[in-house]
């Protein structure tokens, strides 16, 4: 072979691991990050509605997809984090639990270290309220509460069984959160200083998003956010 064919070959496998190293990367990146995924209210999805591309698994849970639904069942603990954080954000999705079910929304969660996501960030409770076992609880333990920090201002979720839709607004120390189109949490993190020691999450302002997988099934689709 002369130095000129040589020369080509060589540019060409050079060309071609390049390649493959940018569609190894592509696999890593957020749904989120896709333009064509932008619509014009500013909203992109999360959640494609086929895969888990965007989302990883931390310390467990069997999440699967099917029907354009992400779901997790079985006694399994663990939770499913998107692969990038986010600060200020609106965020809407719908979810549905079984008799007994138990999930959250985790916000501003840290991944390096091995701490509790509903302490080390922050939890937006998703439940079956209406559980017998549940019939005790703390009120700010019950869906569309700030786990452990804010109880929600009404009760309105619905029984199990049936699609709900939570929309959750954080604003740098502001959280809003909403349930079946009624503002129930309204919360200015900064007057909660007294609950710091036990939520050091509370002073964090960006992290990841995640889902909860808390030994019961939980269904979740049409997850999308907004940054703010």
């Amino acid at each position: 072979m002369n130095t000129v064919s040589l020369s080509f070959v060589s540019k060409g496998v050079i060309f071609a691991l390049a390649a493959v190293l940018i569609c190894t990367g592509c696999q890593h990146r957020s749904y989120e990050n896709s333009t064509s995924n932008l619509t014009s209210d500013g909203f992109v999805d999360l959640f494609n509605g086929r895969d888990l591309t965007g989302w990883e698994r931390v310390r467990g849970g069997q999440w699967k997809v099917k029907d354009s639904i992400l779901y997790t069942e079985g006694d399994e603990k663990g939770w499913l984090s998107t692969v990038r954080e986010y600060d200020n954000f609106e965020l809407k999705l719908d979810f549905r639990l079984p008799a007994g079910g138990n999930s959250g929304v985790f916000l501003r969660i840290p991944r390096r270290d091995g701490g509790r996501p509903a302490f080390a960030g922050m939890e937006i409770q998703v439940l079956d309220d209406y559980a017998e076992q549940y019939a005790k609880l703390e009120p700010w333990h019950y869906t569309g509460s700030i786990y452990g920090v804010q109880a929600p201002a009404k009760r309105i979720s619905k029984k199990a069984g049936k699609w709900q839709k939570m929309t959750i607004v954080c604003n740098g120390p502001h959280v809003r959160v909403s349930l079946n189109g009624t503002l129930i949490v309204n919360a200015d993190l900064r007057k909660h200083k007294d609950k710091i020691q036990g939520h050091p999450g509370l002073k964090r302002n960006r992290g990841y998003i995640g889902l909860q997988h808390h030994n019961t099934r939980v269904e979740y689709r049409n997850i999308r956010i907004k940054q703010l």
